[in-house]
């Protein structure tokens, strides 16, 4: 349905928002207005000022002013003042819940969880805040010592994705602003409501004005003018592979930090010895969640031959027992995809796939039910046996459909796994610790589960091999992009 056909009446509901937070309080962006659209009946319900290159430089200068005293800050105070505003956003979790569902799509239990996970984040970096440490090297000489010392890099820009705007940004803000950084934040022009409150929650439970600062708009506009801007020393990313190569570009000039979470196309390896009922349900959860719209879903599934038929057959099963509907409906587990452009685009590969010779087990379109009809809804998808040069092989797939094939051993399904552009995720189901240790080792990607479904830890580092990124999130692995390391030697004198 288009967004502009509009009663009077839905016209007027549209809320207006000024479209950014900057140093404590709301900026009026000087842009047209962005319609923000309720996936689940394509109908705007607000809109919110776009940001040009001058709103861009006032979050900019906002977040330069508030470095020098946040940086200054001892690491465990900068942790306490997190902390202490992270626990005023928790008491507001309710308010954020509906908002993410209305503005994403997602269902309300979806929503939950992933604003439940990004407080999770900020909380495992308060955690942190007394662990950052340097190096001290006795000795060097008779009399010389030497350390190594961390320092804050300045301004990080965090440009975030709608799929799941406040986990990934909690990845890059947390250990940031941890580290003595200070941000600004441009969330995707489709998803900017639960940032903005998000940014404000914190500010209100006592971030200082201006530490983390938040501007909504194109990437085209306001994303690389936050990405060009010669006060910004750090760009944090998560998207497309062509939008990262593009932000690596833009970050040349001035020789920028960055980090990458780009693209993905994550397979799972079935073995005849795995506990088959649970690897179905893994594919079909770690496919089917949050509509199949997430980096590390997985993406396509290689079965051994002898038991490929009992996995297939249980995988088709979960697919067609889904309930979709709008988020916020109760009993429905799957929401609508969040655009109507994305969901074409599915639908093309998923066409282009079965015209090359691949079989539809289930799904292939949008629902039947006429209530659903507005929505950008797509029915659970399964598809075997395509070729190895199908759209659904090579290309990365970015809603609930799901290629799965067959594969004789391990040898073929490391390989089929691996011929791919991309290395993110990866999963392997067998009962064999040799097999288990084969795989772990081969497999290019930066994330590999074994017999467990495809969760991203805090204590673990994660990031993509290939074209799927550069650099590392989580952990204390991330403090290594958010900070500047410094040798010292000192002498007696």
């Amino acid at each position: 349905m288009s967004t502009t056909h509009q009663t009077p009446a839905e016209a007027a509901a549209v809320v207006a928002h000024a479209g950014a937070f900057v140093a404590g309080a709301e900026h009026q962006n000087s842009g047209d207005p962005l319609p923000v659209v309720n996936p689940a009946n394509g109908r705007p319900f607000a809109a919110v000022g776009a940001a040009s290159p001058r709103d861009v430089d006032v979050a900019v200068e906002a977040a330069s002013r508030a470095f020098g005293e946040w940086s200054a800050l001892a690491v465990s105070k900068r942790g306490e003042i997190l902390g202490r505003a992270a626990r005023h956003v928790e008491d507001h979790l309710e308010e954020l819940i509906p908002l993410l569902t209305r503005e994403q799509g997602k269902t309300l239990r979806d929503s939950r969880i992933e604003l439940t996970k990004a407080l999770d984040t900020l909380m495992h970096y308060v955690g942190l805040s007394k662990a950052l440490r340097g190096v001290h090297t006795p000795g060097l000489d008779p009399g010389v010592d030497g350390f190594v010392l961390r320092r804050p890099l300045g301004v990080v820009a965090a440009i975030v994705p709608w799929n799941f705007p406040t986990t990934l940004l909690c990845n890059k803000l947390a250990p940031a602003l941890v580290a003595g950084n200070t941000v600004v934040a441009k969330p995707a022009a489709t998803t900017p409501l639960t940032t903005l409150r998000f940014c404000e929650l914190l500010f209100q439970g006592g971030l200082p004005a201006g530490v983390f600062n938040v501007v909504s708009g194109s990437g085209a506009v306001a994303g690389e003018a936050l990405v060009a801007h010669p006060t910004v020393r750090k760009v944090a990313f998560t998207g497309s592979t062509p939008v990262g190569e593009r932000i690596m570009q833009l970050c040349a000039p001035g020789v920028k930090r960055v980090t990458l979470e780009l693209g993905g196309s994550d397979p799972m390896i079935i073995c005849d010895d795995a506990d088959l009922s649970a690897a179905a349900s893994a594919a079909s959860m770690g496919r089917f969640y949050n509509c199949g719209q997430a980096c590390l879903a997985i993406k396509r599934v290689y079965v051994f031959e002898s038991v490929a038929d009992e996995v297939i057959e249980q995988i088709v099963a979960k697919a067609s027992r889904l309930r979709l509907g709008p988020g916020d409906a109760e009993g429905v587990q799957m929401g609508p995809m969040h655009t109507a452009g994305g969901r074409a685009e599915l639908a093309d590969q998923v066409s282009r796939t079965l015209e090359a010779g691949g079989s539809l087990l289930v799904g292939g379109g949008p629902p039947d039910a006429a209530e659903l009809a507005d929505g950008f809804f797509y029915r659970p998808t399964v598809v075997a046996d395509a070729p190895q040069d199908s759209p659904m092989a090579v290309e990365e797939v970015f809603g609930p459909a799901l290629p799965v094939w067959r594969v004789a051993d391990l040898d073929e399904g490391i390989a089929r796994a691996n011929g791919s552009q991309f290395g993110l995720g990866s999963s392997v189901w067998t009962r064999n610790l040799a097999r288990a240790r084969e795989a772990a080792a081969r497999i290019e990607a930066g994330y590999t589960w074994i017999n467990t479904r495809t969760k991203v830890y805090d204590e673990l580092p994660f990031g993509g091999w290939k074209a799927s990124g550069y650099g590392k999130e989580h952990a204390e692995e991330a403090f290594d992009y958010y900070t500047e390391t410094k040798a010292v030697v000192v002498g007696d004198g």
